[in-house]
């Protein structure tokens, strides 16, 4: 989470008064937040200044106490009275050692408000500790109004990711240590808030611990100067002239002005994130990947940092190509001009590794020192200018002259567009991230990145339109270097150049085959010419390129190293190992050299050039686009504290430097598409475990929230119609076929949420409730399984299914159909359980839902087989959790934790057969758990509808017409991948007087039935009336004989269409069914249960199905 705008703006100079009022002091923390120092700010209290006015005995006692490091004894007691103040528990003089937490724990203190002083505290969970606390002296809790509290008062510390650089990560007390009774245990909760370290935050708050003498830069040296020298590079001396010479002052003055409008607008951006929050190293990586996630940082993060890496060697070539220059001039090049760049250049990329190996200290060192070289050319050049020397009238620079800048101030293109001029120059601009990238390295990134980049790209951009204007107003574009040259008298009249006036005239030069050699056209040296000094310039191109080379070589290791710490590429992890007490990515540089090595190699850099220009456009553009993406999405968290940015501004940013890149060079920036957008889809298919709140986050619940609201203003439609469907799975895992099956019709197609109604519980634990909610959608995320998990409390079933049927679900996101298991062993248990049972198929029909049941003669039920199913895999566990599945018998469980009595099939007991092998295994640690031969079938019918199903057929049996939801099941089961080779096969009712034709072949299976129903009669004929209708009032369920004989055609039918069933569908894949209706308050639970046991007894898998009686279907178009 990032500290609010004001928090995180803070000044180093207000830290310390920020720290007196709020914190106690750093220096005397243990680094790191262990458990027991940072669950709460644990303080003496000095009150030395205002004992004088309180007179009570305790405060006595508090004036011997020792002084806490913080405490001023000057602060006058109206001013002690007037504001709280916290200090450190760390007692000087040791004094106060029994205020540790160690020492004594604070035991049942958990009433959030006013704890009582002078009094042993009990806890009531047995009351074994007695602790005894003076609330004045060695109190736990922050003095704050008054009295003493656990309440925090609010801390920045409080809302640290971990324990940070910055400062140390404090757990605030939790809402359950404030607000639970006081018999529960204060710390049992461990970590508050879901809070417990990861083991990168660990590692990260180790490396905060180790961290004493580190080397911190401000916003000078570890900003300003780097994007300065990285800006300033070797077009500012060998190419800003010849851009003049080609389009002329004014079109030279708009290029540098495009430039520097991408560059400043992505300086915005840069600094709108880098405020946001504290920020870590890794630079563009950092700032895009934790506003855009992890996707587009990995992409970029990686071309990034192989674009810097590459950089090393394109400026190292152009130094050597100075050098080669400066040999061959003086006649002693080594070999040839190619290899005599290559040894250079090897020996130069060297002795540059050598200055970053050595430590940030050196290399910025080494920067200060390049810088003023740098100024130093630049200034000698200025001064240059002012000179005029007639040596250096016939090389072209005759002074500064009105008409030389009128005549220079149009476009001349030779050979060139404005376009593929801009080309040129654009890459000079960048390097504006050279100060971003060593973001770890800065003392305070949230000031220095803002004030330094912004600065830097203010202070280039004045320079290079200086440059252009004075290049522009004092050199000619052609001269010819020959003092004999002159303007003779009879043609002086013909002479119109600007040069004619100082009389020249270089018209002979141009008009020759080899052209001028001299003037901003044709010498790239002209600015050494001009300068007061000429080698102090050929030492300014040797600062620009090794200074740029430099920067780039320590952005590269500092970029990929902040990349492989996140384990965005699993292989690279390696290279996030840091040395040192500055954490030096030595495996960085050593990867970064051997690049940079292999490009100098090449020496031939011309097509690698434009690719470098378009991999650090495309880290601009995404830069740009992460402002604009977390301004849309708008977030509570996107809050800078920099206030000087623009969401359509920085779109317009991101837009104009793609625009650039294929501008510069369109076939390299098809190609950086092609490579992030590769990296983009492997990130996306390894789906990295992280998660940092990217805008991409905000903007999809924004995106769900809209269109949620949007769906509930329109009116439903038949067309439209989706199965949505509430299954009572109980825990997701623990019915694995009713799962599969309702989601292979619902995935993609309609909504699909697990119900679990946990009962029996004297006091619920909504803690846990809430808990096991986000560990089972963890769990169906895991088995790609696209639905929710919603458990509900309740004092029974059939009330947590009413909860569940009025509240599951958001607008039009409703359920519409009720999906349950068949109950296989009601014959077994309490028959209320049945009573409850149907009651919840009557319930559904009551709000309107459609209602499925689906039967296997194994069951459903699998929780009771130890070992069923990797529930949590461990590392998806949660720290703190000891189990890795979760094994649930509903028979045994007095909390009755299912959303409804087991449908475990009726053979499940060890029936003394050999054990067959196991076909799972418990948690790593338990021994090999083997499966009884009912288990074992029951586990492989509970995987069936997990494999693809082959040519079978699904039957469905359209009995009555419900609306077209008993048709439209299996069409959507049939259109899914595993189902797609099944046909479908419909079924309608026969003729009329059949079922009394075949009533003789029906007698035995009748004389079953009625021994079935035979233990749930009533019986009222042989008993009183009063008997009977306070028995029927007990049990509910029972059926009277009345009602057997009134639903005697019924019943028959039921039987007959069992055997229809396995005379024409014993072999399919599945049946679906038109499930009976039974008249609420007509037919007893037991005869419909008994309906439902007769209907779909030894068949292959049924899925018994009734709509709402509105329709699902339409023939219209």
């Amino acid at each position: 989470m990032s500290a609010p705008s004001s928090a995180s703006s803070a000044t180093a100079e207000n830290a310390a008064t920020e720290r007196d009022f709020l914190a106690p002091d750093a220096g005397q923390k243990p680094p790191g937040p262990t458990p027991s120092q940072s669950r709460f700010q644990v303080d003496l209290v000095a009150e030395a200044a205002g004992a004088a006015d309180d007179k009570s005995p305790s405060s006595d006692a508090s004036a011997t106490a020792p002084e806490g490091p913080d405490s001023d004894p000057g602060v006058s007691s109206e001013e002690a009275k007037g504001r709280f103040r916290v200090v450190n528990f760390a007692d000087p003089s040791g004094a106060g050692s029994a205020a540790s937490p160690e020492a004594a724990p604070a035991e049942g203190l958990q009433n959030g408000d006013t704890v009582m002083s002078e009094t042993s505290l009990h806890s009531s969970t047995g009351g074994q500790h007695h602790y005894h606390y003076d609330t004045h002296t060695n109190t736990y809790y922050l003095r704050t109004f008054g009295h003493n509290t656990i309440d925090a008062v609010p801390n920045i510390d409080f809302y640290r990711q971990t324990a940070a650089p910055l400062g140390e990560k404090l757990i605030r007390p939790t809402l359950s240590e404030l607000h639970d009774e006081l018999d529960k245990e204060p710390f049992e909760d461990g970590f508050a808030n879901g809070d417990e370290l990861t083991p990168a935050e660990e590692a990260a708050a180790k490396e905060a611990a180790d961290s004493k003498g580190v080397v911190k830069f401000g916003w000078i040296k570890g900003v300003l100067v780097r994007c300065m020298l990285n800006i300033w590079g070797v077009m500012l001396f060998i190419r800003m002239s010849w851009i003049v010479g080609q389009a002329g002052i004014a079109l030279s003055c708009l290029i540098v002005a495009m430039a520097t409008v991408v560059t400043t607008i992505t300086g915005l951006s840069t600094s709108a994130i880098a405020t946001n929050g504290f920020v870590r190293g890794g630079g563009a990586y950092y700032l895009i990947s934790r506003s855009l996630g992890p996707e587009f940082g990995g992409s970029i993060g990686l071309i990034f940092a192989f674009a810097n890496a590459v950089a090393v060697a394109m400026y190292v070539v152009g130094f050597a190509e100075t050098v080669v220059e400066l040999l061959n001039g003086v006649d002693a090049i080594m070999t040839d001009e190619t290899n005599d760049i290559r040894i250079i250049g090897t020996i130069t990329v060297i002795l540059l590794l050598g200055i970053s190996v050595a430590g940030m200290e050196w290399e910025a060192k080494a920067q200060i020192f390049l810088l003023i070289v740098l100024i130093t050319a630049i200034i000698n050049y200025f001064i240059g200018t002012f000179i005029s020397v007639k040596s250096k009238e016939s090389a072209g620079f005759l002074g500064y002259d009105g008409s030389i800048m009128w005549e220079n101030m149009g476009p001349d293109f030779r050979g060139e567009t404005f376009f593929s001029v801009f080309a040129i120059f654009f890459p000079a601009a960048t390097g504006i991230l050279a100060g971003a990238n060593i973001s770890g390295d800065l003392a305070d990134p949230q000031l220095a990145i803002p004030r330094g980049t912004l600065l830097a790209i203010l202070i280039t951009g004045i320079v290079y339109l200086g440059v252009a204007v004075s290049t522009g107003s004092c050199i000619v574009r052609d001269a010819s270097g020959n003092m004999n040259d002159t303007v003779s008298s009879q043609f002086a009249m013909n002479c119109t150049d600007a040069a004619c006036k100082f009389g020249y005239d270089f018209s002979t030069c141009k008009s020759e085959k080899d052209g001028c050699r001299y003037g901003l056209h044709n010498d790239f040296q002209v600015m050494s010419l001009v300068s007061g000094f000429g080698p102090i310039i050929t030492a300014g191109i040797f600062s620009a390129t090794l200074s740029s080379a430099l920067a780039s070589l320590v952005s590269a290791p500092k970029v990929f190293q902040a990349l492989c710490k996140d384990n965005i590429y699993p292989g690279l992890q390696m290279f996030a190992k840091g040395y040192g007490k500055n954490n030096e990515p030595l495996r960085g540089y050593i990867l970064t050299f051997g690049i940079a090595l292999a490009f100098i190699l090449i020496a031939e850099l011309n097509t690698i050039a434009p690719i470098i220009s378009n991999f650090f456009l495309a880290s601009y553009a995404l830069i740009n686009f992460s402002v604009f993406h977390a301004s849309l999405a708008n977030s509570p968290g996107w809050r800078p504290s920099f206030k000087y940015y623009n969401m359509w501004v920085s779109l317009a940013g991101a837009i104009l430097c793609c625009v650039v890149m294929f501008v510069i060079n369109w076939a390299a920036a098809l190609l950086t598409n092609v490579i992030v957008l590769g990296l983009y889809i492997y990130v996306s298919y390894k789906k990295p475990d992280v998660n940092w709140g990217s805008s991409t986050q905000a903007l999809t619940y924004h995106q769900a929230l809209t269109h949620t609201l949007q769906l509930s203003g329109v009116e439903d439609h038949i067309k439209n119609f989706r199965p949505q469907c509430l299954v009572m799975t109980g825990y997701p895992n623990s019915r694995p076929a009713l799962l599969d099956l309702v989601h292979s019709f619902t995935k993609n197609v309609g909504l699909m949420i697990c119900g679990h109604i946990r009962t029996g519980y004297r006091r619920p634990n909504f803690k846990d409730l809430a808990t096991d909610q986000a560990r089972y959608q963890r769990w169906l995320l895991k088995n790609d399984t696209k639905g929710f998990y919603t458990p509900v409390f309740a004092e029974d079933l059939r009330q947590g299914s009413q909860y569940l049927l009025q509240a599951a679900g958001l607008g039009r996101l409703k359920p519409n159909t009720l999906v349950l298991g068949f109950k296989n062993d009601w014959r077994d248990g309490d028959m209320m359980n049945v009573e409850t049972y149907i009651s919840m198929i009557h319930d559904a029909f009551d709000f309107q839902f459609g209602a499925v049941i689906l039967r296997l003669k194994e069951g459903l039920d699998v929780s009771h087989i130890q070992g069923q199913d990797e529930l949590l895999s461990f590392q998806e566990k949660t720290s703190g959790m000891k189990d890795v599945i979760v094994s649930i018998d509903t028979s045994k469980d007095s909390d009755a934790d299912s959303s409804k009595p087991s449908s475990k099939a009726t053979n499940d007991d060890d029936d003394g057969k050999a054990p067959t092998q196991p076909l799972l295994k418990k948690d790593k640690k338990s021994p090999t758990v083997p499966l009884n031969v009912s288990d074992q079938r029951l586990l492989e019918a509970s995987q069936q509808f997990q494999k693809k199903q082959g040519k079978g057929t699904v039957d469905v049996w359209w009995l009555f017409d419900d609306g077209g939801l008993t048709l439209l099941i299996p069409y959507l089961l049939t259109n899914k991948k595993r189902w797609k080779d099944c046909k479908i096969r419909v079924f309608i009712g026969g003729k009329i007087n059949r079922i009394d034709h075949d009533r003789r072949a029906m007698a035995t299976l009748l004389i079953l039935f009625n021994k079935m129903i035979e233990p749930y009669r009533l019986k009222e004929d042989d008993m009183e009336q009063e008997a009977a209708e306070r028995l029927k009032n007990s049990e509910p369920w029972r059926i009277t004989d009345n009602e057997l004989e009134l639903y005697r055609a019924k019943t028959n039918r039921q039987i007959r269409l069992n055997e229809l069933l396995k005379e024409h569908s014993s072999t399919a894949n599945l049946i679906v069914m038109s499930l009976p209706l039974a008249r609420k308050g007509a037919v007893s639970s037991a005869l419909y249960m008994a309906w439902l046991e007769a209907l779909s007894k030894d068949l292959p898998p049924i899925l018994l199905v009734r709509g709402n009686h509105q329709s699902v279907l339409t023939f219209y178009s």
